[in-house]
């Protein structure tokens, strides 16, 4: 009998006031959006299914590159519109930003999300030129990681020049030990083919790992885990947990937006 390891990946239960996040992301991205205007393009389709689309934001002068950002919630949660305003960061610096939405389980399996994100990137790539960097958070860290990794075989790849992969799931295993996997229903072979701890990352992609110092130890575990996998740097953002890691994807001064950007 394996060992139950919901807790282990429960982030809103060591985090105070942890309900208060969301409903204050939404009301940020919203408010962003609005300000944007015509430089925010919403909901374009990359595929026919109901969350196959992904908004775009434009810089207001010449476009530098796309910066993709991938939204996390265990695979089950969320959509790009709570998370609009961490564009602000890349924007300042001139470049656009691309948000996929994905179809989450458990209609969604986690090998199909990783191709809808590649698909995403293709079709926001086929509007913005430019090198390619992805990012994304806990989910989404794990899916930018994938993009990474050298069985995937885009169109666009030739130009992703890096990934940051923020409080990434890099090791599947363990989550089938936790009670999501009654909708994520992850089996052994699933969780082998899509993990990036597990799979090689392409010598020509530059990959730095962020995380949280103030994160659950499983989180710390799974970054270093594939940090260590594929031989390059991690970063512990210093009092931040799984929350509030993100937060410097807004400030065009902050190391992260200079890790991924410079």
């Amino acid at each position: 009998m394996h060992d139950d390891l919901s807790l282990a990946y429960a982030n809103a239960d060591f985090i105070p006031d942890a309900g208060s996040f969301p409903p204050r992301w939404a009301a940020e991205a919203g408010a962003f959006r609005a300000a944007l205007g015509d430089r925010a393009r919403l909901g374009v389709a990359y595929g026919p299914a109901p969350r196959q689309t992904f908004d775009l934001f434009l810089p207001e002068g010449a476009v530098a590159g796309l910066m993709v950002f991938v939204h996390g919630g265990y695979w089950m949660a969320f959509d790009p519109s709570v998370w609009s305003h961490l564009a602000a960061g890349a924007l300042a610096r001139d470049w656009a930003v691309a948000m996929p939405g994905y179809t989450l389980a458990p209609e969604g399996r986690i090998h199909q999300m990783t191709d809808e994100v590649e698909a995403a990137i293709g079709a926001a790539a086929a509007i913005v030129d430019g090198p390619i960097v992805v990012t994304g958070h806990s989910a989404g860290g794990h899916l930018s990681a994938r993009m990474a990794c050298t069985d995937r075989r885009a169109d666009w790849g030739d130009r992703l020049a890096r990934v940051v992969p923020i409080s990434p799931l890099a090791d599947l295993n363990p989550l089938r030990q936790t009670g999501m996997n009654a909708k994520l229903a992850l089996d052994a072979a699933e969780a082998e083919r899509e993990s990036p701890a597990l799979l090689a990352k392409r010598g020509d992609v530059d990959c730095t790992v962020w995380v949280g110092g103030q994160e659950r130890p499983s989180f710390l575990w799974q970054a270093r885990t594939l940090s260590e996998a594929w031989a390059c740097p991690w970063h512990v953002a210093p009092g931040r947990h799984h929350f509030d890691v993100i937060d410097e994807l807004a400030d065009p001064e902050s190391l992260l937006i200079q890790t991924l950007l410079d």
